[in-house]
């Protein structure tokens, strides 16, 4: 490889990611056919303004938008109506398509009484990232959201313990998964290199685990060596 081939390399990682033409951050008021799961058909009947889209994904995989004021309600009614029961929450995540569109977040919901799947979105502006937690309703939902607000910058009201879960609770660059984040971070290489090598114990730890630390263990002398042998 030369060394124009290299720099042309690196000159692509500065520049970033560049938006798919064919990925969408909305379902553009599109519903499709319902007529193939009841919960969908129950949405649009009981919450019909406040659904924006539906379509069916994969073949079998419908996602339902609905209004992100809402969700708590929404999200409540489909766990709790004997119709639908959906008692698991299989994941929350985000997605963020980029140029300035609203980023989703996306709740994978099943129901082990039904027996069926349903994925819930719910469109944020990227200058109102807020959204009611779900924690209340599904404890699994905790860290699930504690990973959307470190990763995409998403805050969940009243969530009862919201901080960053993967990157260090002192991470100053931003929100690794966000489309406007650079791929080698905010800082240069020597700006990361030198905050790794200033970090002290606490930054590994919180307070809580702190108070429980104790001395360094002691390895045991072996019997036949002259510390065993005493």
């Amino acid at each position: 490889m030369t060394l124009d081939e290299t720099k042309a390399g690196l000159d692509a990682v500065e520049e970033g990611p560049h938006l798919s033409e064919r990925s969408t951050g909305s379902a553009d008021g599109r519903i499709d056919d319902p007529d193939g799961h009841p919960s969908v058909v129950a949405l649009l009947l009981r919450f019909g303004d406040s659904v924006s889209g539906h379509r069916v994904s994969a073949g079998t995989q419908h996602v339902v938008w609905i209004d992100s004021a809402r969700n708590l309600e929404v999200l409540h009614w489909l766990r709790d109506d004997q119709d639908h029961q959906y008692d698991m929450i299989s994941d929350i995540t985000a997605v963020d398509y980029g140029a300035g569109r609203p980023i989703d977040v996306v709740y994978q919901l099943f129901s082990t009484v039904h027996k069926r799947a349903l994925r819930i979105r719910c469109e944020l502006p990227l200058d109102g990232l807020e959204i009611d937690s779900i924690v209340e309703l599904w404890s699994a939902a905790n860290w699930l959201e504690r990973e959307v607000y470190d990763l995409f910058g998403v805050t969940f009201r009243r969530h009862p313990d919201l901080r960053r879960i993967l990157m260090p609770h002192d991470y100053e660059e931003g929100h690794p998964l966000r489309k406007d984040f650079p791929l080698r971070g905010r800082f240069s290489r020597a700006e990361q290199t030198r905050r790794a090598l200033d970090q002290s114990v606490e930054h590994s730890y919180i307070a809580e685990e702190m108070d429980l630390g104790r001395d360094p263990q002691q390895a045991a002398p072996i019997i036949g060596t002259k510390d065993g042998d005493g």
